[in-house]
Formats: C-alpha cells, structure tokens, sequence
C-alpha cells in the first residue's frame, strides 16, 4: 500500500475480540462496517451496525451447488467439481460444495467422481505431491465431523472419507456424500472443508430447483456444453450472486463478489465493490 502512495497508517490490521469489534463499529469514525464470515456472525455485525446507522457489506456463507446438467461433458464436469470442491481443503465461502447431477449422468459422474476425490493425497501442504492440506483449526474439523455424522444419522451414505484421524494437526479424509436429501447437513448448511454432498436429480430443470432450494445464494456453477442455454440459466434462474459456467473460480477483482439471501447482501471487486462505500454527494447550482 505504501509503494502504490497511500499514507501511512490508511490501511491497519488488528487482532480483536467481538466485544471489541462492537466499540469498533460504534465509535464515530467508522463510518461503514464489512464482515466476511458466517451468517450468524453476519447477523449480529449488522445489527450492531444499524443500532448506529452504519452502512454494512455482508460476504456470508455458502452451500454452492454445481450443476452437471444432461449435455454435461464427464471429463470437465469431474475436473470441475474435484477441483471446486478441494481447493483450499474446502474452506472457501465459494467453493463447490453440492453438486447436482441430473439422472442421466449421475451414475458415470459419481464413479469418477469418487475415484478423483480418493486418489488425493492428504499430508503437509509444503510436499508437491499433496492434494489436500490441514483445515484450519481442530474445532472446526470436530464441527465438519460431526455435520457428516448428523447426514448419515438422517440417511446420507459414505462413498469415502468420513473418518476422523486420531493423529496430530486438523486433518480431514476427503469424504463424498451419496443420498444426501433435505434435512441433513449436507443438503441445508454448509459444510467448509473437504466433503462433497452429491444430489440426484430428474432432468435439468429439477437440477435448477434443487441448486435453488437453499437459504443461500452466494455462488454456483454450470456444467453443459451448450454455453448460450447455461448463460441464459444462470443469469435468469439461479438464485445466486456469481455462477461459473464449466470451470470453477473464486474472486476475481474486475467481477462483483457476493451473494443473496442467507449469503449476505452487497458487493466486493469490480464497479459495484468500488461504490458500496462511496458517499454520492449532490451539489446543486440553481440559477434565477
């Protein structure tokens, strides 16, 4: 920040407390409030924010759900999925984390699927042959056990992982969730870290209504070979901020990042993260 000419001190980091944060936000110079996080923690940001008038940006949590639709190419969606489900060992607001896949591939897709996802080494995130590092803290690994547990409580079906390591550090198996349904974990909340909840869908339009079917809407994906038809799903149908369409993508900083309902409201990057927290002044010259 300072090589590109901003004063000193513009920019500052600090390590606080939530009752801290609070006489953050409250204090007279903050003039605005931007929280990335969970959704419960979204809602008590904002509603300390607006016990004091302040404009907030809300980048909440995810259940993004990655549709493999009737024309979908195997060989892309797989690499896709694998790669959005995975990266940063799942612990992404964005990543794929539900992946609906209509009947006509789901067999095919959930075999290469399972098979990417084992063939993936766990281990020191320093080793390039490492496919998948550590989560970032033990509770929270504990937390993602225990939602794979609630789903096959509720009748979700382990095609691999699901196991919690005894050994040290916060690791997790990469786990693939089959029959996942509404009310389990898998389906409803979001899971961050590495497990995979895979959805069975009638044909393209129930494929649509399940990714739609969540309090979320943060980001999505499209795997089809038709381009045109899957733009126009997604810019007209899928209940979300951002959709990727045969590829998978995280922020960029030309495009608007954020999300709707549950997932927050706002936008981070491009023209519209420029604006959130510009106030527009009017200066009017009246002439007689």
């Amino acid at each position: 920040y300072r090589e590109a000419g901003l004063p000193e001190n513009v920019f500052r980091t600090i390590i606080i407390s939530h009752d801290v944060s609070d006489e953050v936000i409250a204090h007279k110079a903050v003039r605005g409030v931007t929280l990335t996080g969970s959704d419960g923690a979204g809602r008590k940001v904002a509603a300390k924010a607006a016990e004091h008038l302040k404009k907030t940006v809300l980048e909440l949590g995810s259940n993004d759900a990655y549709l493999v639709l009737d024309d979908a190419d195997l060989d892309v969606a797989v690499k896709t999925c694998v790669t959005g489900r995975v990266f940063n060992t799942g612990q992404t607001c964005v990543a794929a984390k539900r992946f609906v896949v209509t009947d006509a591939n789901y067999e095919a897709f959930k075999a290469r699927f399972v098979e990417k996802m084992k063939a993936l080494k766990v281990g020191d995130p320093r080793a390039d042959d490492t496919g998948l590092g550590p989560m970032a803290r033990v509770d929270l690994r504990d937390a993602l056990h225990e939602q794979v547990e609630q789903s096959v409580r509720k009748g979700a079906k382990i095609l691999c992982g699901g196991e919690k390591p005894s050994g040290k550090g916060a690791f997790y198996p990469v786990t693939v969730l089959d029959n996942v349904t509404p009310g389990q974990p898998a389906y409803d909340d979001e899971l961050f870290g590495p497990v995979a909840a895979l959805i069975r869908a009638k044909d393209d339009e129930d494929a649509m209504r399940i990714a739609n079917d969540s309090r979320y809407g943060l980001g999505g994906g499209i795997i089809s070979k038709d381009v045109k038809r899957a733009t126009e799903l997604a810019s007209k149908y899928f209940d979300t901020g951002m959709v990727f369409i045969n590829g998978f993508g995280v922020a960029t900083p030309e495009m608007p990042f954020g999300g709707v309902k549950d997932s927050g409201y706002g936008r981070e990057h491009g023209g519209f993260g420029m604006l959130e927290f510009v106030n527009v002044k009017s200066v009017i010259v009246v002439k007689e």
